[in-house]
């Protein structure tokens, strides 16, 4: 049983970091360490079975089994079903009177069914996102606990980010099962299941939605979409003032006196507690104001009402022994420091949502954070790389009637719908991008219009790459094999525009003119022996042998290339990209993050 009075910036291992920054609670306990594990259990088994002779192997939770990390080591196919089994006792710690008991899940990738002392608990879809049982009605002394897993990858349905059977070039290995942490939570019989901040200036809004235990046993809390049992009474504290404030049902709005904004210079954060009858949750927020204006008649990014240049990195969020799991959150720390070191103030989570903590990082350090969807659906490399983005073929062709199948759509727009709801309250993500290079695109212009009805507090990027969307706050643009004066010709239309209008915006746009965001190039290989997953391939956009040369031609790059860019009006870039990921070894440090080639 683990008990913290505030919340954990690093530990040295998963077991001993509260996995929820954002929302903090007393008493917890994680279920991570040494779980049984088996897949020869047929796939037709839906309910668990067998005792614990009946499993092959163990397993190291939370890290994904095709990792080192994680013991087993192996790579699964879709025809294989997982079957997870741990066993555990309350700590009198964890308890109190009248307290229910939580299941919490990190990620499970995709498809997991939960048992518990043989009650199923529920199902949860997708791999990526947090979901959550009440235990307390089916609780016993010693209690067993059996996950049931599928992931079906080569259908396409779920979001599967750059995972692929076939791994190579920019597709890498990929992972299944638990792969963020499981942990139990002590609540009252009422109590806050979720906290929402929105920041206008110095005016805060956090609303809270709440749970009950009479809403049902074994409460799915990922399926609640709202509560109508009365609110006990509650109360905001901001904790360097002690200043409380009253809510008004759900809502409290407040304004911070003698305010400090929050950038990636200057990461100020700003605890408080909600009191919620028996319920006391510790959370943080932070001032900082999102909006597209003008520059000179350019239409830039600005950040708390001054123009900002985000300049940043592709973040892939992979690692050589653990794939989606780092071998602790302090790995998370070390690569936000060296970005920072290196002079980076933006990452580009690319096509991946991580744990709670990486992003806590990303609030307490100062790092801003662009945040990619998980992309589903289906990719082609000729439709939609090489025709619009070697021979420009396509770029403006309409997206509105372009067919997946429905089940793909309603995956997609539901797990945007999730990512939103579990991130939007991070002061780090500043930006949104729904799709990437064409990969799984469909109605981009109704999906801007949803995620903007989710949040419009934030930029979006509704189709990062090549192809051009109706509806998005910037023009967003990925150049690899061109220099990158080619931009200059975009941005002097959009500055061209911009003087024309004459007027400002929110984070919805201006009505002439867009921003202009580099969100791709760069790519440069260098290979450090003895740090190399595949010495027999590799994968990136330019290839250097020697490291001097190298370190040239990228000082060659930001310097003559992409500074004038900048010069012109250019409001973010991304550089590809942080570390090296197995084949792909055009990463700024390399895999095993022992080796910074800058």
């Amino acid at each position: 049983m683990s008990t913290v009075d505030s919340r954990l910036f690093q530990a040295d291992d998963w077991n001993n970091t509260y996995p929820r920054p954002r929302m903090v609670r007393k008493r917890w306990a994680s279920l991570n360490g040494t779980w049984q594990f088996d897949l020869s259990l047929p796939r037709s088994m839906t309910s668990p079975g067998g005792g614990e002779d009946d499993y092959g192997v163990e397993i190291r939770v939370p890290y994904p089994p095709e990792s080192r990390l994680s013991g087993v080591d192996y790579p699964f196919g879709d025809e294989d079903v997982r079957f997870y089994r741990t066993t555990f006792a309350l700590d009198d710690g964890l308890l109190f009177d009248h307290a229910r008991v939580l299941l919490h899940f990190g990620a499970v990738d995709q498809v997991a069914d939960v048992f518990l002392n043989g009650h199923r608990l529920g199902r949860h879809e997708g791999g990526y996102t947090h979901f959550t049982f009440d235990i307390t009605d089916v609780l016993e002394e010693l209690n067993d606990l059996v996950v049931r897993v599928e992931d079906h990858l080569n259908e396409g349905i779920f979001p599967y980010g750059k995972q692929k059977h076939k791994r190579g070039g920019m597709w890498y290995t990929p992972v299944s099962g638990i792969w963020q942490t499981v942990w139990l939570e002590a609540v009252p019989a009422q109590y806050v299941d979720d906290i929402e901040v929105v920041t206008h200036g110095t005016e805060v809004t956090v609303k809270i939605s709440t749970a009950d235990a009479a809403a049902g046993s074994a409460l799915n809390i990922a399926d609640r979409t709202s509560n109508d049992a009365p609110y006990p009474v509650s109360r905001l504290i901001l904790s360097a003032a002690g200043t409380a404030y009253e809510f008004t049902g759900n809502t409290v709005t407040f304004t911070v006196t003698d305010p400090a904004f929050w950038t990636p210079e200057t990461p100020v954060l700003y605890d408080f507690s909600i009191e919620y009858g028996d319920d006391r949750v510790d959370s943080y927020f932070a001032l900082r104001d999102l909006t597209i204006e003008l520059e000179n008649g350019m239409p830039r990014l600005f950040l708390n009402h001054k123009p900002y240049y985000f300049h940043g990195v592709l973040d892939q969020g992979y690692f050589a022994d653990g794939l989606f799991t780092p071998e602790s959150p302090a790995a998370f720390e070390k690569d936000i420091l060296l970005l920072k070191k290196l002079g980076f103030n933006m990452l580009r989570k690319h096509i991946k949502i991580e744990p709670d903590v990486f992003y806590y990082c990303c609030d307490k350090l100062g790092m801003a954070v662009f945040q990619d969807m998980v992309q589903n659906g289906s990719y082609s490399f000729i439709r939609d790389t090489a025709l619009p983005g070697g021979l420009g073929i396509g770029l403006k062709k309409s997206d509105h009637h372009k067919k997946f199948d429905k089940n793909v759509h309603n995956a997609f727009r539901s797990a945007m719908e999730s990512t939103v709801k579990q991130l939007k309250s991070h002061p780090c993500i500043v930006y949104w991008t729904i799709f990437n290079e064409g990969w799984g695109q469909f109605d981009s212009a109704e999906n801007c219009r949803f995620l903007r009805s989710l949040d419009n507090t934030r930029y979006i990027d509704t189709a990062s790459g090549w192809f051009e969307a109706p509806e998005t706050d910037v023009i967003s643009k990925h150049i690899y094999f061109k220099d990158l004066k080619c931009m200059q010709k975009i941005l002097a239309s959009q500055k061209a525009e911009g003087t024309a209008s004459k007027n400002t915006a929110g984070a919805a746009g201006l009505s002439c003119g867009k921003p202009v965001v580099l969100s791709e190039y760069g790519g440069y290989t260098y290979a450090v022996e003895g740090h190399v997953f595949n010495p027999k391939k590799s994968y990136g956009y330019r290839t250097f042998k020697d490291l001097d040369a190298y370190r040239a031609a990228l000082k060659s790059l930001f310097e003559e290339q992409l500074r004038p860019l900048i010069d012109a009006g250019l409001s973010a870039d991304v550089y590809t990209q942080l570390s090296d990921v197995e084949d792909e070894i055009n990463g700024l440090i390399t895999y095993d993050r022992a080796v910074e080639k800058l």
